[in-house]
Formats: C-alpha cells, structure tokens, sequence
C-alpha cells in the first residue's frame, strides 16, 4: 500500500464525526467567556419573556377580558396596565435577542480567526511528506468550505439550538403550572415526534459527513485540472478529464442530495406533527373544559378556563416549535461537525519531528583559526554551536561502531572538522558524507540502499542517473525533509540529527526545477530568500546571478508585480529570479536540483553563468540530466537504482568507459 493510501485510510467522516469534535470547537469558543455568558443571559431573557407573554394570555382573558364582557360600565385602566407589562415583556425579549445575535457575530469571527490561524501554524510545521501524500485542493478545502460550515453553525445552528432548548423547557414549565394532565398529554405526544426525528438525523448525518469528504476530492481535482490544463489541451484529454470529473460530481451530488432530502423532511413533519398537537390538544381541551372535569398544576387545583386553555395551545406552539428548530438546525451541526472533523484531523497530524540542539551562528575567528567568538552580525564565518550538555562526543561514538569504508569515512569527517578548543563551536566548512545509508519513502521499498560517499569543503559535487536513481533523494535527505532509516549523514562531523532543522536547513541554498514565485513585487520574491535583506542586497544578488538585466526592463523593474507563479516571464526569468533568491539567503552550500533542465541551451548558458557566480567558495549538490552541465563538477557521482556505481571526475569516468561514458556519449539514454 502507498503512503497516499495509507494517509488516505486516515481521513477521517466517511461515516461519522470524529469523537471529541464537539468539546474541541466550543474549547475555542469559550475563549470568549464574558460574550458567551453575555450571550446566554440574553438567550434566557428572551426564552423567559416568551414563555411570560403566554401566562400572561390567561391573566389577560380570565382575570381582565372575560369579567369586562356584558359590563354597563367597564374599567379600561386595569387592562391597559397589564396589556403595557406584556408590550414591556416584549420589547425586553426583542433586546435580547437583537443583543446576543449581534455578539455573536464577534464570537463567530474570533473563533474561527483563531482556527485558521491555529490549522495554518500547525501546517507550516507538518512534514513535507504530508504534502506529497495529500491533495493540495483537498487541504485548501478546509480553510474554505469546512470553515464555512463551521462559522454557520456557530453563528446560527449553535445559538438557535440553545435558545430553542431553553425556549421548549420554559413552555415546559410554564404548561406544569397550568395543567399537569394536558402537559402529560403534550410530553407523550412528543416523545413519538423524536422517535422519528432520531432516525432520520441519523440518516442524514450520515451523508453530511460524505458530503464534506465528498467537497474536498472535488476541490482538489479541480485544482489539479486548473494546474494541469495545458497538459490536458496538448493531449486532448478534455473527454477524460470531464468523465472523471462528472464521476466525482456524482458522488457529491448523491451525498448532498440525501443529507438534504433527509435533512430538509424534518422541518415539514415537525410542522404538521405541531398543527395536529394543536388540533388534537383544543379538542381534548375543549371537552375537558365543557364536561367540567377538573384541573390541577403546579399553581394549584381548579377548573379548566378559557384563558388557561388559550394559553396551553400558545405554549404548546411555543413547546413544539423550538424542537422543530433544533431538527432543521441538526443538518447544519452535522455539517459543521463534518467540515470540524476535517480541520482537526489536519491539527492533529504529527509534525514535523525536530530533537536536534545544534544552532548555526556567525564567529569571528581568532589568529589560530580555531578560536571561535559568537557575534550577532554576519561575518562571513560560520559555526555549528553545540548546547551545553553536548561534548561532541555522539558522532564519535556512532563513528566507531561503523565498519569498512563507512568508518573510515566518518572518522574522517571529525578528523577533518575545526572545532573550537572548548569544544563548544565546529567552523561550518561544507564536509558532507553519508555512511552506510538506506532509505526508502515507504520503508518497505528502499530507495537508497546502503550507500557510503562524501563530499569535501568547496566542492562541487555532481549527482547523475536515470529518472529513479535517487538523485534527488539524496539531497531531501541532506536537509531532513525526510530522515534516513539506517546509517548515518554527516555534516562538518555532526550527525544532522542532532541538527536543528531550521538552522540545517538556513546553511543550505536551493534552486529547484520547479520555481515557485509568490504574488507580490519582484523585489519581494527575491527577499524570499532573506526577509531581512535591504533593497541593495537584493539587487546586488539579482545582479550576481545576471537577473538584474531583464528586471530592469520589466514596466516597474523590481517593482513590477507578479502574479499567478509569475506567469507574465520566461521560464528562464522566473529561474533566474528563484537563483537570486538563494544567492540573497547567502548559504553557506547550495543545491542545484535540475535547475536548468526545462530551460532551453542559449538561456541555459545565461542561467548557468549566474550559477557559476553563486557556486563560488561553496559546497555544491547538482542534480542534472544534461551532462554538460556537470563537466566541470569536482566529483561526479553515477546512481543506479539507489547505488552508486561510480564516482570521479568527468575525465576520469571518461577514461573509465563505464555507465557515465556510455551516458555521456548517448550510447544509453538517461531515461
């Protein structure tokens, strides 16, 4: 099985939320006590001003209305006191609820601010095999429509179902007071009612939850259609492109389709379940009240009137409304704990692992040339600093357990590093050697298998091999995007697991095949490389890379502002700019992964010259499948299928006629 796969089988909702969703998303909502206390209290105002104005309804027609009827003479002023109390009732019920949905909205903002905020940090620390195992469309899809189903729900499925809860026990209680028979009558009646709503939100949660899944594969299909489409119009694939597409269009339209139907049936039979509750409970009313029968509650014992059944029908309304709210707001808590699940899956994957406690610092060096001094300014000296309980002591150790010429190797690499007589500081000289290194992205398949080689200080080292071979691997490996797991690789004598990731990875430069460029001035693409970097040292890069030429006469030159991955240049452009970029980060080694191969010869030979600048007095990794570019590399290194079969100089491997000479000459084709 594939790490896609195996990272598939844990996304989580193709049958039901995540356990714990829900105390997660009210844990970020109660980060707003005061206003969610705020909330409550207005909620309950208007709960209780609802259920008063229908006690108020018996007082008005038994005590008031009814004693008025065939009166010669009738005193309006008590009617008209009491009938100002309930507009008095009213009005507070109205503030209410204008005030907690207007709170709300910044309870609403806030929560969700937060979780964009928490899922977007704890990204940037995820690995980046989760990237190369997880749709990218896919991923956008939590920040745009599992979001939008989360900010419904607490702006309105949340709040609703709470004060329709404390709306039904009001009308509850206040039926108690009235008359216990016909509140009996009203709880059995309902309690048939849940009985069918139970099964159909079980049935609708179901699919809401395969709606969500559902959304985000066809996010992330469109995103790679979009991405794609020059490749799909080159090779006429709009046929199959759409098949694929309407098959995903289906399922989603099937699992949207039954959430809602499920979903949308509860309002209509709540609502006509009400109607005949209204029906049923004025006829038993009605005949309860003209056969005499007595009635009892919790104000006491006495005769059915007219204003205490009035007002048991308006509470019975206001009893069996609120759960017919609460059943259509479900659908929307179903795809609110759906989109919720999602988003905290994302949370919860593991990050990106980091126990090194080596730093990078700059140092001044002392006459010795081992003496080292920390400063806080760029020196052009830099040095591994150990932390205090570190003696250097572990890559020895780890050295002298190897055998053959991977001990051999790794002896060498603490022979030949400069430490600092307390031992504290190692001089960064770009020495990199691996010892009897396996790897394999799925570690069942190596793709590196027990591999030994190094690379001194200032060397340019180059990495040929067919498609496959694990050129690239190799440099992923150098800067722990993925960790090896058997052997050892070393870097200026330390074990780069001991390494901080961020300073690792600050100590290499890297120009990819595939330039990424953000939308923004070119001038901010090129400070990418260092966010601190002035104006000046960004042009003074742009110009050591011969970019500066072609910015200049672009409409605003460095100001010019790209967009859509700088889609206005040239391939060669957008490479040159992504080299300027590394050579403003001023790292102290560099990677060349294939940065010239989808660039044609005459750009290649601007392109390279500005490589050429940037490679001086660094350690360099290349990665190239045109040869050419590689004759003047120190030492060559042939792969095949994770081995190295050779390794020199272009001349010597020449000489050698072995599997370079026979790629270099065409007599076998890189791919």
């Amino acid at each position: 099985m594939s790490d896609k796969n195996s990272f598939a089988k844990r996304k989580p909702g193709m049958g039901q939320a995540a356990p714990g969703t829900t105390r997660r998303i009210f844990g970020y909502i109660f980060q707003y006590k005061w206003r969610v206390i705020a909330i409550v209290a207005c909620i309950l105002i208007g709960a209780a001003a609802q259920a008063g104005s229908a006690l108020f309804l018996q007082s008005l027609i038994d005590s008031y209305i009814l004693p008025m009827v065939g009166a010669t003479d009738p005193d309006w002023s008590p009617l008209l006191h009491v009938i100002t109390l309930m507009g008095c009732l009213y009005v507070a019920g109205i503030v209410a609820s204008w005030l907690w949905q207007w709170l709300i909205v910044t309870v609403e903002q806030g929560t969700l601010k937060k979780i964009r905020d928490d899922m977007f940090a704890h990204q940037q620390r995820l690995p980046i095999r989760y990237f190369d195992t997880n749709e990218h469309g896919d991923i956008m899809s939590h920040y745009t429509n599992d979001t939008d189903t989360l900010r419904q729900a607490i702006s309105q499925s949340f709040p609703q179902m709470f004060s329709s809860a404390v709306s039904a026990v009001a009308a509850l209680i206040s039926m108690l007071w009235l008359s216990v028979p016909i509140t009996l009558f009203v709880v059995v009646f309902t309690a048939a009612l849940f009985v069918i709503l139970r099964k159909i939100v079980s049935r609708s949660g179901r699919y809401f939850v395969k709606q969500q899944v559902a959304i985000g594969d066809v996010n992330a299909f469109v995103e790679e259609a979009v991405n794609g489409q020059k490749v799909v119009k080159v090779f006429n694939h709009e046929n199959a492109m759409q098949e694929t597409f309407d098959r995903k269009n289906e399922e989603l339209f099937h699992a949207s389709a039954e959430a809602n139907t499920w979903g949308n049936v509860m309002m209509p039979i709540v609502g006509n379940m009400g109607y005949l509750l209204y029906i049923l409970l004025a006829l038993v009313g009605g005949a309860m009240a003209l056969a005499g029968v007595g009635n009892f509650g919790l104000s006491g014992f006495g005769d059915l009137t007219l204003g205490t059944l009035i007002s048991l029908l308006t509470l019975s309304r206001s009893f069996i409304n609120p759960i017919g709210q609460v059943s259509q707001q479900m659908t929307m808590v179903m795809m609110a704990l759906a989109g919720a699940s999602r988003i905290f899956a994302l949370m919860d994957e593991p990050v990106e692992e980091d126990d090194g406690s080596v730093t990078l610092v700059n140092v001044e060096l002392g006459a010795d040339g081992r003496t080292m001094t920390e400063v806080d300014h760029e020196t052009g000296h830099w040095a591994w600093k150990r932390a205090a309980d570190d003696d250097g002591t572990r890559s020895l150790k780890a050295a002298e357990k190897l055998h053959g010429s991977a001990r051999e190797v790794a002896l060498k690499a603490k022979e030949q590093a400069i430490t600092s007589p307390d031992g504290c500081y190692t001089l960064l000289q770009g020495d990199v050697r691996f010892t009897n290194v396996t790897f394999g992205y799925n570690p069942d398949k190596p793709v590196l298998h027990d591999i030994t080689w190094f690379a001194k200080p200032g060397q340019k080292m180059a990495l040929v091999g067919a498609t496959g071979a694990g050129k690239t691997t190799v440099t992923n490996l150098i800067n722990r995007f993925y960790d090896i797991q058997e052997g050892q690789i070393l870097y200026d004598g330390i074990d780069v697991k001991n390494i901080r990731k961020p300073d690792l990875r600050r100590s290499l430069g890297i120009v990819l095949q595939d330039v990424n460029l953000f939308t923004g001035t070119v001038m901010d693409n090129i400070r990418y490389g260092r966010l601190d970097a002035t104006d000046e040292e960004c042009i003074a890069a742009a110009k050591l890379t011969n970019a500066d030429g072609f910015i200049r006469m672009l409409p605003q030159g460095y100001q010019t502002v790209l967009e859509g991955d700088g889609s206005g240049l040239s391939q060669g452009q957008r490479q040159l700019i992504s080299i300027a970029r590394a050579a403003v980060a001023d790292s102290p080694a560099l990677i060349l992964d294939e940065a010239t191969s989808s660039i044609d010869t005459r750009t290649e030979e601007v392109v390279q010259a500005g490589m050429d600048n940037l490679m001086k007095g660094r350690t360099v990794f290349v990665i190239a499948h045109r040869l050419s570019t590689v004759r003047n590399s120190d030492v060559i290194m042939v792969l095949d299928h994770g081995n190295i079969i050779e390794r020199g100089s272009h001349d010597e491997l020449i000489a050698l006629k072995g599997e370079y000479y026979q790629l270099y000459t065409g007599a076998v084709e890189l791919e």
